[in-house]
């Protein structure tokens, strides 16, 4: 059994956007922290901005009120580092270092104002920090400003900090000002927008998140997982013709999509259609993580950053729930010849099922199927796309006997699993079932038993540690998860004996 283990350091962040304020506590492993407390206000500190030059004084009002709150809420909580950063609204107010003081003397922290580079840096690194292989441009749209910056493996290049955020927009609606001609000005001095075109536009910010939510909600889609929410740009574009022709009462009733987001919402809609029109991306890829993620990993060390998210945050959650110490990797080895010809991507996803794969024996055994599927599909972790999600949770309710649920292979398929892998990860649980069942998680059993694929059966070659554990379970297990690949099968010495 594991022992139980120390209490996790816990990492803040309290973000100081133009729209928003938000405090976010994170906890668990540095390269794949999960949030532990995530409350926001929607202050509006830039929305007078364009107009007066300085913040508004409602929004710095909430702020007031709800800053000391936030920073108090993070000692409570044993916060050890507490990152507090501010952007557009405050460094560009004229009234930026009176509010500064303030919230500094209030909170007892030392507020960081983070300049049009770095805001675009750290944008940048929280989609790199989830989603290393990003490709194309990120755009983090605030009320404030808009960050571009261009993606390749794993890294940033050319990046712009634009006056195009959603108060700014608005003034210049209200101004008169022609926002397809405003926009156009801003967009032509960049000469590296093309860097998108047949890759993806990663869109980062909560205006631009409401948009993924009305998709999901006009195309009946069945996760409401925003992180990794992936859209085709033809079918971007048709949501944006679709807020351009609605009356404000229509905005008002749309779906999944707050008050006070609203406001915001149709001048997102014009920036991101001129955005597909100017970059050409393939698809558009929504990302829950941004700024306070990218300040996190801003602090990692190279070591920590090469770690794999996904597979970080597998053990930190096999850590909690698991019951067997060390038998991933004796997992990840005794199924791999029923995958040779797995890609680096595919085996990942697997390493991560072997992983998490004996997390759901604290349900009732009636429960652990539907339970692990469920937690699997939601995991709170980055590092995975949509159809990835479905692999693992096929993968676990498979594990805890519901291979056979037609319902679920569709919703693994609704969201982008193809039957292919629909099939693997359903081999792939019952081939973790058919382990745990065996070895009852000794990991020298697995060891010198290995699993062999012989001509068109399926093959368990027992040594002798293994043939004490034979019985009519493993026989049963033996033989769906031969079923499963379409083959007979034969429980033998590991010696060549029957």
């Amino acid at each position: 059994m594991k022992k139980a283990s120390a209490k996790e350091t816990r990492f803040g962040v309290i973000d100081i956007g133009s729209n928003s304020i938000r405090l976010v506590v994170y906890q668990g492993p540095k390269r794949a922290p999960t949030p532990f407390f995530n409350e926001k206000v929607l202050c509006g500190l830039g929305r007078s901005l364009p107009a007066t030059g300085c913040l508004d004084a409602e929004g710095v009002a909430l702020a007031l009120q709800n800053l000391p709150r936030f920073a108090a809420l993070a000692r409570g909580m044993g916060v050890a580092k507490l990152h507090v950063v501010a952007t557009a609204a405050v460094r560009e107010a004229k009234d930026s270092d009176d509010f500064a003081a303030m919230i500094n003397k209030r909170c007892g922290v030392n507020m960081r104002v983070l300049d049009g580079d770095e805001e675009a840096r750290l944008s940048a690194y929280g989609v790199i920090a989830g989603h290393a292989a990003a490709a194309g441009i990120m755009g983090d749209l605030g009320g404030g400003s808009l960050e571009l910056v261009s993606l390749r493996q794993g890294d940033s290049g050319d990046h712009a900090t634009l006056p195009l955020g959603s108060f700014r927009l608005n003034e210049a609606r209200r101004q008169g000002a022609s926002l397809e001609a405003f926009i156009a000005e801003h967009f032509a001095k960049l000469d590296w927008l093309d860097l998108a075109n047949g890759d993806a536009l990663h869109a980062v910010g909560g205006a631009w998140r409401a948009l993924a939510r009305i998709h999901m909600n006009q195309s009946g889609y069945r996760l409401r997982v925003i992180d990794r929410y992936t859209v085709s740009r033809s079918d971007m574009a048709d949501v944006v013709r679709l807020i351009g022709g609605l009356s404000q009462d229509s905005l008002d009733r749309l779906p999944g999509v707050t008050m006070r987001r609203l406001e915001g919402v149709s001048a997102a809609a014009m920036l991101m259609g001129a955005l597909l029109d100017a970059a050409k991306p393939a698809e558009v890829v929504f990302s829950a993580q941004g700024l306070r993620e990218g300040v996190l990993y801003d602090a990692l060390s190279a070591k920590e950053r090469a770690r794999d998210p996904l597979l970080s945050a597998a053990h930190n959650l096999a850590r909690r729930f698991g019951r067997f110490d060390g038998l991933d990797g004796a997992l990840v080895t005794w199924t791999a010849p029923l995958f040779e010809e797995e890609t680096s991507s595919e085996r990942r996803l697997r390493e991560a099922a072997c992983i998490i794969g004996d997390t759901g024996w604290t349900e009732h055994p009636s429960y652990r199927a539907e339970y692990g599927f469920e937690r699997a599909l939601r995991f709170a972790v980055s590092g995975i796309d949509h159809p990835g999600r479905a692999y693992l949770a096929m993968a676990i309710l498979a594990r805890y006997g519901g291979a056979d649920a037609p319902e679920r292979r569709r919703f693994a398929g609704a969201i982008g699993l193809d039957l292919a892998g629909i099939e693997a990860a359903v081999t792939l649980g019952l081939a973790i079932r058919l382990a745990l069942s065996f070895s009852g998680g000794d990991a020298a059993v697995l060891a010198e038993s290995p699993l062999r694929l012989e001509e068109n059966e399926l093959v368990l070659a027992v040594g002798s540690m293994g043939r004490v554990m034979l019985g009519e379970s493993v026989e049963r297990r033996m033989s769906k998860l031969a079923d499963q690949m379409g083959r007979s099968w034969q429980i033998r010495n590991a010696d060549g004996g029957s």
